[in-house]
């Protein structure tokens, strides 16, 4: 196999968000193959109209042998924003208004968030095949990788959007563009070629490579990005830093697990603060630590206490911070740190606040342990932002349930301040290689052969996760929410579930008996 010595990384277009992976990537190769050219183009920092106009310029410029395409979005299920609006407002007025008029409203929204959606896949499979193409012309043999997060959840799908030979990548990709630039053999990596080779059973499962991280080297990423400093202008923009990779959960909707990997992998402590310091001299002041779960799990607390008091040894003293938490493992010290380094936001998926769900969710969380972590950092000063993530009607959800969710979230906002808690209410964006489409099959809800990809209403339904006999009921209390505060959505929907079903002792919501088996049988992995 020939070598690859010249890479561009091409993001393909999704929102402003720094694109972390190919520069991981692209770090990464430069410190196993230095000889190796390299260079970024993010299409997220390209008008839509220059999209290809700018594709062919920085092709004819760079004269590639590999093109590495990111794609990080495909599913579209959301509780805010995205395509041509809110998605889930669109949908729920399409399937559950009694309003002919919001019925028509939402199913017109939908129609152009169906079409928006289509158009990008097209649009971003024409992208890949024209990249290719056009490196071709200074390049006969060159070839092209496709990976991301979305690649990694649709991998089995993308086949058909794709150009014969492109290499589709799952997972972690450094392994794959190590034996790339050595001239190796790929096919024992996770991927495989489209028209050549078929996706081995299971390939999504396969563990990534043991690949110790050390730090980006921004000096080198600045050389082979022209845009590097579209990222740096706004001073309020957070720019993601990794510490680790892995998340040993088995949470049921959760995919994270198997695209990362259930062995948790920590990046040494100094090599994380000696990438943060390089942002930090450029006039970064906020990082997102990009984790599955910054604090995973108990065993990894002192390294979590490590990292904080290497940033506190630092100097960075005027920075702020923000992670995915899971909030059940904090203690007294952490919470100390968590607070004299500048966290002033963090995101808690504690999906429900009753302990029994919790339970048949394969979640891990106890949630008695989280009000108490809560308050602890309370108590150590923290006076910001808490998200809080709420998917109802995932599992077994019932009134009784849901009142008890509604008795946990008032106790945070009694430990925090009401205006400081944020309830964010997701309902599942159903994806492949979960536990959740396990049980999707066997109750029969969705067949083996469906495809996840396809938005046409009567599959769109099932994937966006709110089945009867709750379904109805939700959709109209997300309604009212909208009609009433719509940009005030997850506290409006708390009152009016509150109003209709009354509230739970919070002693209820804690309480998790063991009554037969849960629904959710686990699955093999």
């Amino acid at each position: 196999m020939a070598t690859s010595d010249k890479i561009l990384y091409v993001r393909l277009p999704c929102n402003p968000i720094f694109p972390i992976g190919a520069v991981y990537l692209a770090d990464f190769v430069r410190k196993v193959a230095p000889q190796t050219e390299q260079r970024i183009f993010d299409l997220g920092t390209v008008p839509p109209l220059d999209f290809y106009k700018a594709l062919d310029r920085s092709i004819d410029e760079f004269q590639p042998n590999l093109l590495v395409f990111s794609w990080r979005d495909i599913q579209i299920y959301a509780p805010v924003g995205g395509r041509g609006g809110n998605p889930l407002q669109n949908a729920f007025e399409f399937y559950y208004a009694a309003n002919p008029f919001i019925k028509l409203r939402g199913a017109l929204n939908g129609l152009r968030l169906f079409a928006s959606y289509y158009t990008e896949l097209w649009r971003n499979s024409r992208l890949i095949r024209r990249g290719l193409a056009r490196t071709r012309r200074y390049q006969p043999q060159a070839r092209a990788v496709v990976g991301g997060g979305a690649v990694s959840v649709f991998y089995e799908q993308l086949a058909s959007y794709l150009p014969k030979g492109t290499i589709v990548s799952v997972g972690e990709g450094e392994s794959l563009l190590e034996r790339l630039v050595q001239g190796r053999e790929i096919g024992s990596d996770r991927c495989y070629v489209v028209g050549e080779t078929q996706p081995r059973d299971r390939l999504i499962y396969e563990q990534p490579a043991p690949i110790e991280k050390s730090a980006c080297d921004y000096d080198y990423i600045e050389s082979i990005w022209p845009e590097f400093n579209y990222y740096f202008r706004d001073r309020d923009f957070y720019i993601g830093v990794q510490t680790k990779r892995g998340c040993p959960h088995n949470c049921c909707y959760c995919v994270y697990t198997t695209i990362e990997g259930k062995q948790v992998r920590i990046n040494p402590a100094d090599e994380v603060v000696r990438e943060m310091q390089q942002l930090y001299d450029r006039g970064i002041r906020n990082f997102w630590f990009t984790d599955a779960q910054f604090i995973p799990a108990k065993r990894y607390i002192d390294d979590v206490i490590e990292l904080l008091r290497k940033i506190v040894a630092s100097g960075m003293t005027d920075i702020h911070w923000a992670a995915y938490i899971r909030a059940d493992n904090l203690t007294p010290e952490l919470c100390e740190l968590m607070v004299a380094t500048g966290m002033n936001y963090f995101e808690i998926g504690i999906t429900s606040g009753s302990q029994e769900l919790v339970r048949k969710m394969r979640m891990g969380y106890n949630l008695r342990h989280v009000l108490q972590n809560c308050r602890d950092l309370k108590a150590a000063g923290f006076n910001d932002l808490v998200s809080v993530n709420y998917s109802f009607n995932v599992i077994d959800e019932t009134c009784d349930t849901i009142r008890q969710t509604i008795a946990y979230h008032r106790e945070l906002e009694n430990i925090f301040g009401a205006d400081k808690v944020e309830p964010a209410i997701f309902f599942i964006g159903l994806q492949p290689h979960t536990h959740l489409e396990e049980y999707a099959f066997k109750n029969e809800i969705l067949k083996p052969d469906y495809n996840p990809m396809s938005m046409m209403p009567w599959n769109a339904k099932k994937l966006l996760w709110n089945p009867e006999p709750l379904g109805s009921f939700f959709g109209e209390v997300c309604l009212e929410a909208w009609r009433r505060n719509g940009d005030d959505f997850g506290r409006t929907v708390m009152d009016i579930l509150e109003e209709r079903l009354g509230r739970a002792e919070l002693e209820e919501a804690l309480t998790a008996p063991i009554v037969g088996a849960s629904a959710l049988k686990p699955v093999a992995v």
